[in-house]
């Protein structure tokens, strides 16, 4: 199946604005109230700033041209007495949308990872670790600052500019419909720019998202780098990335703000219009000077709201493309489904069946081709073969961290399919060939995910240790079990990680043991000790071991050659080594 998250579109279809309103929906519905409150007093204070025109025009033509001072007091209270009201409805509107936009960052947030460890190793494979840590960190707080600010701003302009447009066109069809001309045509302009803008910050999205990949995988290999002298080389990769990251949030910065002096233009415009046609009427004794002002007012808070919803958009845009790019992700499915078993054998004496098993990656590369395979309970198995022969993906899908592409895997006479992953991983031990530690203590490491040990004393962790062999080697470490391990284990050898990983897996006393390369970083000794342990696991264990080093795979009761999509039987070591030896030869 293909994972590889595109977080862009070539054609944007009409009505994109609507269609991420709609995926932004959902995320709010545990708000509604506050929405409802928030909405309700943004009504409230539009309809109070709505009130001022008519106050005052009605003072200047009632009051101020009669000389009447204490109408003018009047009018001056209802005044104070409005923008109270809009003050209090603003405030409360504030207090009302304060805390949605952070609930819900944590909650889409929540979503997100949860949605990752749903996913199979095929999407890691095919994204990129800093573009999806972006899409977490980055785009959650985009949409995070649009509903905690923007949203706000946007609900109140939006019914100031409905409110004002009414009652321009309802006091005066001709004069409304006249200084309503300019903003028909930024509204056109806004509607034929929308998709090249929304499109801009996308890409700088994405160019975001590519630094924080380009970042992250410096920045994990960084002493490659400084090994091999090429710091220049990490410099030159960041410095691209950088470019074209600057390039972008240029761009997009240029379409954001387009908008404004285009706004500002049309305000001019139908302020002018409002004078000239008004000053006419006022001369043909069908106007007067109260309701002119009045009109002015009214021109200003249709368009000045407008020229705010301009400096919104921005804002709006990046949310609406956060939202395609969190989208695309809450939106995947695993295609490892837990499914209905369909053999249900008998009692077997089958640890693991291949059945006329093909698995082909996603680019084309068939790797194995109707592979047929049986491993006995209790026996330890060997696979070798070339680098790039197949030997670990073979392993992974004995793990189930990929399905076959045709044919069938059974695990005890079951489809492994058929199994959940928290039974899986505790009847499956899988030692990877570069395994990965967590940050925390040892202990931390090898009980995680362990249900049998998670919640124990370190005293019955140490005699559950003690009863598996596994005691020395937890000595070997200075601290024991609280010895810490810093970010990805990078303060211990390779050697020492592929001792707790050792332990990790060993501790579960799975069904089945697979060692990827376990012991490549481990010197003879430590190999010798580990084989101990590995001897005192349950007699029906069954152990398969990949080994590039023949002398570990010595006492291994059947040996595998893995190459060119088959897996053959070898037969003997000698057998093995011909093999081995003729396919170097060959290549």
């Amino acid at each position: 199946m293909n994972y590889e998250l595109s977080g862009s579109k070539n054609k944007k279809q009409k009505g994109d604005t609507t269609r991420a309103l709609k995926k932004l929906a959902p995320l709010l519905n545990g708000e509604k109230r506050k929405l409802a409150l928030a909405i309700s007093m943004a009504m409230i204070g539009s309809a109070a700033s709505l009130l001022d025109p008519i106050i005052i025009g009605r003072a200047v033509d009632l009051y101020i041209k009669n000389k009447d001072f204490h109408g003018v007091l009047i009018s001056t209270a209802i005044l104070l007495g409005v923008y109270l009201v809009g003050l209090v409805a603003s405030y409360i509107q504030t207090l009302a949308l304060g805390g949605v936009g952070r609930r819900v960052l944590f909650s889409l947030r929540n979503a997100l990872f949860a949605k990752l460890q749903e996913l199979p190793a095929a999407f890691f494979n095919q994204n990129k670790s800093g573009d999806l840590i972006s899409r977490i960190n980055n785009d959650t707080d985009k949409l995070n600052q649009f509903i905690g600010q923007a949203l706000m701003q946007f609900m109140r302009s939006l019914f100031v500019v409905a409110g004002a447009g009414i009652f321009l066109l309802s006091l005066n069809p001709r004069l409304g419909a006249a200084s309503l001309i300019p903003a028909a045509v930024v509204l056109l302009a806004t509607r034929l720019l929308a998709p090249w803008v929304e499109a801009a910050n996308l890409k700088s999205l994405q160019a975001v998202g590519q630094m924080s990949s380009e970042i992250q995988e410096s920045l994990a290999n960084f002493k490659v780098v400084a090994a091999f002298n090429r710091l220049d080389y990490f410099k030159d990769r960041f410095n691209g990335v950088n470019v074209k990251n600057f390039s972008a949030s240029v761009k997009a910065g240029i379409a954001s703000n387009i908008y404004a002096p285009i706004y500002g233009v049309a305000s001019t415009m139908a302020q002018l219009i409002i004078l000239g046609y008004g000053t006419y009427l006022i001369t043909a004794g069908n106007f007067t000077i109260g309701l002119l002002i009045g009109y002015l007012l009214y021109v200003d808070n249709f368009y000045r709201p407008l020229r705010q919803l301009a400096t919104v958009w921005p804002s709006m845009q990046l949310a609406f493309a956060a939202i395609d790019r969190i989208s695309e992700v809450l939106a995947l499915r695993s295609d490892m489904e837990i499914v209905q078993d369909k053999f249900a054998e008998a009692k077997t004496d089958l640890q693991l069946e291949f059945r006329d098993v093909s698995f082909t990656y996603l680019e084309g590369k068939t790797v194995l081709s109707k592979v047929n395979l049986k491993l006995q309970k209790g026996k330890t198995y060997a696979l070798v073969g070339p680098t790039g022969g197949g030997k670990t993906t073979t392993a992974s899908l004995m793990a189930r961290l990929y399905d076959a592409s045709q044919g069938s895997i059974l695990f005890e006479g079951q489809d492994i399919r058929s199994y959940s992953p928290e039974v899986r991983s505790q009847k499956i031990g899988f030692i990877l060939q570069e395994p990965f530690l967590f940050t925390g203590t040892i202990r931390d490491n090898i009980v995680y995910g362990n249900r049998d040990y998670l919640n124990c004393t370190d005293e019955q962790l140490a005699g559950a240790l003690n009863s598996s062999g596994l005691s020395g080697l937890i000595a070997r470490f200075g601290q024991g079990l609280k010895t810490n391990i810093a970010s990805g284990g990078d303060t211990i050898s390779l050697g020492q990680k592929q001792l707790i990983a050792f332990i990790r897996a060993v501790l579960r006393k799975p069904d089945l043991l697979i060692l990827d390369e376990a012991t490549a970083n481990i010197d003879t000794v430590t190999e010798q000790l580990l084989e101990e342990i590995i001897n005192k696991l349950p007699k029906d264990t069954t152990k398969v071991i990949i080994a590039h080093r023949l002398n570990t795979i010595d006492n291994a009761d059947e040996i595998y050659f893995v190459n060119a999509g088959k897996i053959v039987l070898a037969g003997s070591m000698e057998q093995a080594v011909k093999m081995l030896t003729g396919q170097k030869r060959t290549s």
